[in-house]
C-alpha cells in the first residue's frame, strides 16, 4: 500500500527489525537467522536506535539522523515509507531510543513517505502505560499492522490505515483466502471486551512495573544481568559474560532457562545473539506470579 500510494519503492527499516517472513517482510526484518538467500529488493536498513548497545547510547536524535542520510544518499529523495517496531521483540525487547520516531517520522513526512508501525508485539495494551507501543513516542503512524495480541491465539491480524491510502488496492481485485473470517473476527471482539472489562491494560502497567522492579533487583544482585529494558508485560533480561564488554552470555542462557523450566517457567529467548530472556506473560498475569517468576530465576542464577 505505501509503494501504491507513494509511487516510490524505497523502504526503510531498522537493523535488528523483524517483521516477518513473507517476500516483502523478510526485506524489512534485519536479521540474518531470519533471512533467507532469496531476492529482497528495496528495503534500506537503518542504524538500530538501541540504548544498550548501540553506538549513540540513547541519544534518539543521532540515530535518526542515519535515517535522512539513507534517504539523501540512498534513495531519489522520495522514499515509500519507514517500518519499525516500537519495541523490538525478536530483536531482544529493545525499547527505541528516546526522540528517535518523532525525528525519524519528521525526515519520512517531509521525503514523501508513510510511517508504518508493526504492533505485532507491542499492541493490544501489552505494554501497559498504553494501549499502543507507538503511542509512548508520541507519534501517529499511517498504517498500523497488528496480531497475536489480537486474536489472544486464534489466527487474526489487520492492518489499520486511512481510506485515501486503503483505496490504491480497488486499483486490482485484491482478497485473502481468510479475511473477514466471522469466527475469528468474533474471537477478536471477545478479547477487545475483556481487555477493557477486566482491566487487563492497568494490570499491565501495575503489575509489569512491578515486575521490572524485581528483575532490576536481580542485575543488582549478578554480574550476568547485563540490562533489563522494556515496559509492561514486554520486558527483556539480557546475559552478558562481561558487562563492560556486554559479551553474550549465549550458553549461560539456555543453562537458566533449562533450570527455570525444571520448576514449571517457561520463559523466550530472543536477541540476535539468542542471549535475552523475552519476557511476555498473559496480561492476566498476577503479583504472585510474577513473584514466582523472579524466585525461580533468582534460584537458578544461585545455581550457576
Amino acid at each position: 500500500m505505501a509503494r501504491l500510494y507513494t509511487g516510490c519503492n524505497d523502504i526503510i527499516s531498522l537493523r535488528n527489525a523483524y517483521h516477518g517472513n513473507a517476500a516483502g517482510t523478510m526485506g524489512a526484518t534485519a536479521q540474518s537467522n531470519w533471512k533467507f538467500n532469496v531476492v529482497q529488493t528495496g528495503v534500506h536498513h537503518a542504524l538500530n536506535p538501541d540504548p544498550y548497545r548501540g553506538v549513540f547510547g540513547a541519544d534518539g536524535e543521532m540515530y535518526a539522523k542515519d535515517v535522512q542520510d539513507l534517504i539523501d544518499f540512498g534513495t531519489s529523495g522520495h522514499v515509500a515509507g519507514f517500518l519499525s517496531e516500537s519495541i523490538q521483540g525478536v530483536g531482544g525487547i529493545i525499547e527505541l531510543a528516546p526522540g528517535y520516531l518523532p525525528a525519524v517520522y519528521k525526515s519520512i513526512k517531509k521525503a514523501g513517505g508513510l510511517c508504518i508501525a508493526d504492533e505485532v508485539q507491542a499492541g493490544f495494551a501489552r505494554t501497559g502505560s498504553h494501549f499502543w507501543g507507538f503511542e509512548a513516542h508520541g507519534v501517529v503512524p499511517d498504517i498500523v499492522t497488528m496480531a497475536k495480541g489480537i486474536g489472544n491465539g486464534i489466527p487474526l491480524g489487520a492492518v489499520v490505515t486511512t481510506p485515501e491510502i486503503a483505496e490504491v488496492l480497488t486499483r486490482r481485485n485484491y482478497f485473502n483466502t481468510f479475511g473477514g473470517n466471522p469466527v475469528c473476527t468474533a474471537a477478536g471482539h471477545a478479547v477487545l471486551k475483556v481487555i477493557q472489562k477486566d482491566k487487563l491494560q492497568n494490570n499491565a502497567h501495575v503489575v509489569g512495573s512491578y515486575l521490572k522492579e524485581r528483575l532490576t533487583a536481580l542485575k543488582d544482585k549478578y554480574g550476568i544481568i547485563g540490562d533489563v529494558r522494556g515496559r509492561g508485560f514486554l520486558l527483556g533480561v539480557e546475559f552478558v559474560t562481561d558487562r563492560q564488554l556486554k559479551t553474550p552470555a549465549k550458553a549461560e542462557t539456555l543453562y537458566i532457562m533449562d533450570k527455570m523450566k525444571e520448576m514449571g517457567v517457561l520463559v523466550g529467548k530472543g536477541g540476535f545473539y539468542g542471549n535475552v530472556f523475552r519476557i511476555t506473560p498473559p496480561l492476566c498475569f498476577t503479583k504472585e506470579d510474577a513473584d514466582y517468576l523472579v524466585d525461580v530465576m533468582d534460584y537458578s542464577l544461585s545455581k550457576m
